[in-house]
């Protein structure tokens, strides 16, 4: 078997993966996302938090300081004023943080090729797990998106969404921030000819 052996995996991960194999399946690669990879993939947020929780911060403190001043007859209301910043600001903290959650979610995560399908593994919240399967017919239409340094990501399909105003937001599903891009697309193309 190509890729990482699967004794490297994290016990639940590794317990999750030989359940999902079905009887006589065999495991042909198994892999995970490189932590560093996906974490840079985040700097646009981080990027775009500074700025949104310096100001936040600003703003609540400014509030808080103006209510201080203000006189003892305030309303209670009025006295709370600084609490309405508290979500901004947390949300400042979830974006200055998307590294070390995208880092956490690529150890919980895991990718395998088996000799009927490709099968992902991708970590959510509270330590939940969705997995998803590709069966030889949906992996005609692959795209590879490859570094300097052969990792990379090998694409499946895209996840289509709308937002609340009614854009459409595309996310790419496969095997992202892999080692070695190439090599597992031979394999996934192989896997797909085999049963084509």
């Amino acid at each position: 078997m190509n890729g990482q052996d699967p004794a490297h995996l994290p016990h639940r991960l590794r317990a999750l993966v030989e359940a999902e194999l079905q009887s006589g399946e065999r495991l042909v690669w198994l892999g995970q996302p490189i932590p560093g990879r996906l974490a840079r993939g985040t700097w646009p947020i981080v990027l775009f938090g500074v700025p949104w929780t310096a100001f936040a911060l600003f703003w609540t403190g400014m509030a808080a300081w103006g209510t201080s001043q203000a006189s003892e007859a305030g309303s209670g209301l009025f006295r709370a004023f600084p609490l309405f910043g508290v979500p901004f600001i947390l949300i400042g903290v979830a974006m200055l943080s998307s590294p070390y959650w995208a880092r956490r979610r690529a150890l919980g995560s895991a990718y395998a090729i088996t000799d009927r399908r490709a099968i992902l593994f991708a970590a959510g919240w509270r330590g939940s797990v969705t997995i998803r399967s590709f069966e030889p017919e949906r992996l005609t239409d692959l795209r590879r998106k490859q570094h300097a340094d052969g990792s990379g990501d090998l694409v499946f399909a895209q996840d289509l969404r709308r937002d609340s105003e009614g854009h459409r937001h595309a996310t790419d599903v496969g095997f992202l921030a892999i080692r070695d891009v190439k090599g597992v697309e031979e394999l996934v193309r192989t896997l797909a000819q085999r049963h084509g």
